[in-house]
C-alpha cells in the first residue's frame, strides 16, 4: 500500500458504521514517521507506520486506539489496567475481522482466548503494553473476573445465545443471515425473522458495553451486571407504559419466554395438570411446542448449560401437555374466526372438566401477521373457570401499540415481546411482561429448578428468581437488548399518526406490487381485527409465494434457496451477459423474512417469503442522513420494488444459480 493512498484508505476505515459509534470525540491521523502502531495525545489518535501499511493492521489498530483513548480517559492513574483491556478487546476484535492469522502482533492469541492468562502473564503483558506501569494484583484479579465483559460490543451481542448467532467466518453473517454490525448497504426488510444492528441500535449497545466496562473495573463484574439488567428491565417497563407494580422478566429468546410463561401457570397449579394451548403452532418460533410442554427444545441453553433435547426441565409437572389449535386450513386459507373460538371453549372446558389448569394463548400476531382469537374474548372465556384458566398474550412479533400492551396487563394477562422482530434489534432479545397478580404469585411461589439453566436472577424481578437462580445475568442479551431499546425510543419519538401514514403507505404500495409481479403469488392475510385505528391495526407483514420456473408455486426448500439468494452478490454465478441495472441488481444485498411453510393449492405445501415493515421504516435511521419522511419513503418503497425485481432476476437464472449455489454474505 503506498503512503499516497493512505488519506483515502483511512477515511475508508473511519467510515466503517461499527467504528464510527466508537471514534467519540477523537480526531484520527495518519503518521508514516511514527514507528508505533498509533499514539494517543491531546484527543489526538495517530497512526503510524506499521499500522498504516497494511489496511487490514490500519482497521485493528485504529480499533485498538480508539479502546485504549476511551478507557484510559476512564481509568486514570489505572494505565496497565487500561491497556490490558484494551487490547483484550482489539484482540477479539482483530478475530473476528480476519480471523487470528490476521493478528498484528504476539499478544492477541492469549487475550482474545475465553480464559485470562495467569496473574504472571498479565504482569508481563502490562510491561509490554504500558511500559512503565506496574500492574497491580487487584487490578490483575479485577481484569481476570471481567475478562468475558471486555470484547466489542458486536462480539458480546454474539454471546449469550445459541448456535444461530454465531458468526459464519466464510460470510460474515449469522444462522439468521444478519450481522451484529451494522450493514447500511443491505436492503433489509426481515423483521418478521431478524436484522442486522442498525447504526442507532450498535450505538445502544455500545453505550451499555462501556457502562458495563466502566463500572465492572471498578465495582466488578457483578455489580455492574446487576445494576445494567435492572436498568434494562425498568425501561422495557417503560417503553411499554408499565406501572412500578408490574414485572419484567428478559430473556434470551421467544422461545426462553414461552418456557417463563408456562412456569407462571405452574407456580399455581397446587398439584393439577397443566394444558397448554398454542395457537397456531406452526406459525411461531421452532422450538416453542417443546418449551409449551415445559421440555428442553434446544442441546444447550443460552447459558451454554447442555441438556438433553426434548427432555422435561426439572421442576416441570410431568403431566404438563400442550394443544394446538390451527388458524389456517388444509388449503392455507385463515379459518373462520367463529371455528377458531368453538375449539378452544371446548377444549379449555374440557381441560377444566378434567381437572388441570389451562394457559391459554392469544396470537398478537403470528409469522404471517394472524391475530387469534379475539384478547377480550378470550378474557371473557377465562372469568368462566374463576382461578383455573390463564391468559398469554404471544407478542413476540412486537407489532402492538404500547397502549395495546398496557390494556393487556391490564386485564391480568401476561405478554411476551421481543425487541428483535418489530423493533429490529438483534435476534435473541425477548421479555415476559408480567401483571401485578401473577407477578404476586411468583413470589409465593418457587421457580421450576431447571430453570437456573436458562436464566440469572438478576433478569427477573426483585424477589422472584433469586430463591432458584445463580445472581448472574446474560451480558450479551443485555447489550441486544438495549439496541432494541435504542429502536424503540426512535420509533415511539415519532407522533402516532404519522406512524399509522407511513406503514400504511409502504405496505399498500409494496402489496399492490406483490400482487401486480406476475411471478408472486400473494398469501392473504387479514389485517388484525383492532377496536381503533392505531397503526396496529395495519398487515405490517407482506407474505407471498414465488411462481417455481416449471410451474406451481415454490416449496420450502426452493423458498429457501431464493431466501438465501437474495442476501447474496450474485453476479459471478449468472453466466449471461448482464445489462449494467441488471448487475447492480445481482449484485445487491436484500434481506427479508425467512419462508414459512404453509399448505398451498390442494394442500401442497408452500414457502411463504415475507416482506415486512418494521420500526425503522417509520424512524429511519443514520444511513438517511437528513431525508425528509416523504423521499425517505419513496426510497424504501423503491428498495422494496427492487426485493421484488431481484427475485424475478433469480426466476430467469434459477438453474445456474442452482448449480452455483452463491454463498450470502456480510458486504
Amino acid at each position: 500500500m503506498h503512503l499516497a493512498s493512505l488519506p483515502s484508505a483511512l477515511r475508508e476505515a473511519l467510515d466503517r458504521p461499527e467504528l464510527r459509534a466508537v471514534t467519540g470525540g477523537w480526531r484520527v491521523t495518519a503518521a508514516p514517521a511514527l514507528a508505533a502502531s498509533f499514539t494517543l495525545a491531546e484527543s489526538e489518535l495517530r497512526l503510524g507506520r506499521a499500522a498504516l501499511e497494511r489496511p487490514d493492521r490500519m482497521v485493528i489498530a485504529l480499533r485498538h486506539g480508539l479502546e485504549a483513548a476511551w478507557l484510559g480517559a476512564a481509568l486514570p492513574g489505572r494505565e496497565a489496567l487500561a491497556a490490558l483491556a484494551a487490547a483484550r478487546v482489539a484482540a477479539l476484535f482483530a478475530a473476528m475481522e480476519e480471523g487470528p492469522e490476521s493478528a498484528p502482533v504476539g499478544w492477541s492469541a492469549e487475550l482474545a482466548a475465553a480464559l485470562p492468562p495467569s496473574p504472571a502473564r498479565l504482569a508481563a503483558l502490562a510491561r509490554e503494553l504500558a511500559p512503565g506501569a506496574a500492574l497491580a494484583a487487584a487490578d490483575g484479579a479485577l481484569l481476570a473476573a471481567l475478562w468475558p465483559l471486555l470484547g466489542p460490543a458486536e462480539w458480546l451481542m454474539e454471546q449469550g445465545g445459541d448456535g444461530r448467532l454465531a458468526i459464519d467466518p466464510l460470510t460474515g453473517l449469522n444462522a439468521y443471515g444478519c450481522s451484529h454490525r451494522p450493514r447500511p448497504w443491505a436492503v433489509t426488510f426481515a423483521s418478521s425473522t431478524a436484522s442486522s444492528s442498525s447504526e442507532r441500535g450498535y450505538a445502544g449497545a455500545e453505550a451499555a458495553r462501556r457502562r458495563l466496562v466502566r463500572q465492572g473495573l471498578t465495582d466488578g463484574p457483578e455489580k455492574a451486571l446487576a445494576a445494567e439488567a435492572a436498568r434494562v428491565r425498568a425501561e422495557i417497563a417503560a417503553g411499554f407504559g408499565l406501572g412500578a407494580d408490574a414485572g419484567v422478566i428478559v430473556a434470551a429468546s421467544g422461545t426462553d419466554c414461552e418456557l417463563f410463561a408456562l412456569a407462571l401457570a405452574v407456580a399455581a397449579a397446587d398439584g393439577r395438570a397443566v394444558v397448554n394451548l398454542l395457537v397456531a403452532p406452526e406459525e411461531t418460533g421452532s422450538g416453542v411446542p417443546l418449551a409449551a410442554e415445559g421440555r428442553h427444545f434446544a442441546p444447550e441453553t443460552a447459558w451454554q448449560s447442555p441438556v438433553e433435547k426434548g427432555a422435561r426441565v426439572a421442576g416441570f409437572p410431568a403431566a404438563t401437555r400442550r394443544l394446538g389449535i390451527a388458524l389456517r386450513g388444509a388449503d392455507g386459507t385463515p379459518r373462520p374466526p367463529a371455528a377458531v373460538t368453538a375449539e378452544i371453549a371446548a377444549e379449555v372446558a374440557q381441560a377444566v372438566a378434567d381437572g388441570a389448569r389451562v394457559l391459554l394463548h392469544v396470537l398478537d400476531v403470528s409469522k404471517t401477521g394472524l391475530l387469534a382469537p379475539d384478547p377480550a374474548w378470550a378474557g371473557r372465556l377465562a372469568a368462566r373457570f374463576p382461578g383455573l384458566v390463564d391468559v398469554v398474550v404471544d407478542a413476540c412479533q412486537a407489532r402492538l401499540s404500547e397502549d395495546r400492551v398496557r390494556q393487556y396487563v391490564a386485564a391480568g394477562f401476561a405478554v411476551l415481546v421481543t425487541g428483535s422482530k418489530f423493533f429490529t434489534g438483534p435476534p435473541f432479545a425477548g421479555a415476559v411482561l408480567v401483571p401485578p397478580a401473577l407477578l404476586a404469585r411468583l413470589r409465593a411461589h418457587p421457580l421450576p429448578a431447571g430453570l437456573a439453566d436458562y436464566a440469572g436472577a438478576w433478569e427477573w424481578p426483585e424477589e422472584v428468581g433469586g430463591r432458584v437462580l445463580a445472581p448472574r445475568a446474560n451480558a450479551g442479551l443485555l447489550l441486544r437488548w438495549n439496541a432494541a431499546l435504542a429502536e424503540m425510543a426512535a420509533f415511539r419519538a415519532v407522533p402516532a399518526a404519522e406512524r399509522r401514514e407511513s406503514l400504511a403507505r409502504f405496505t399498500g404500495a409494496v402489496a399492490a406490487a406483490i400482487a401486480a409481479s406476475p411471478d408472486l403469488e400473494p398469501v392473504a392475510v387479514p389485517a388484525p381485527d383492532r377496536s381503533d385505528a392505531g397503526w396496529d391495526g395495519l398487515a405490517t407483514i407482506l407474505s407471498f409465494a414465488v411462481r417455481a420456473p416449471g410451474g406451481g408455486l415454490m416449496g420450502v426448500a426452493e423458498a429457501r434457496a431464493v431466501y438465501r439468494w437474495l442476501n447474496a452478490d450474485l453476479a459471478a454465478a449468472i453466466p449471461a451477459p448482464l445489462s449494467y441495472a441488471e448487475r447492480e441488481l445481482a449484485r445487491l444485498f436484500c434481506h427479508i423474512g425467512q419462508p414459512v411453510p404453509l399448505a398451498g393449492p390442494g394442500g401442497r405445501p408452500i414457502g411463504a417469503l415475507r416482506i415486512s415493515a418494521g420500526a425503522r421504516l417509520v424512524s429511519g435511521e443514520p444511513s438517511h442522513g437528513d431525508m425528509d419522511t416523504a423521499p425517505r419513503l419513496a426510497r424504501e418503497i423503491a428498495d422494496a420494488n427492487r426485493v421484488l425485481a431481484k427475485i424475478s432476476l433469480i426466476l430467469r437464472h434459477f438453474n445456474a444459480l442452482e448449480a452455483a449455489d452463491p454463498r450470502p454474505s456480510f458486504r
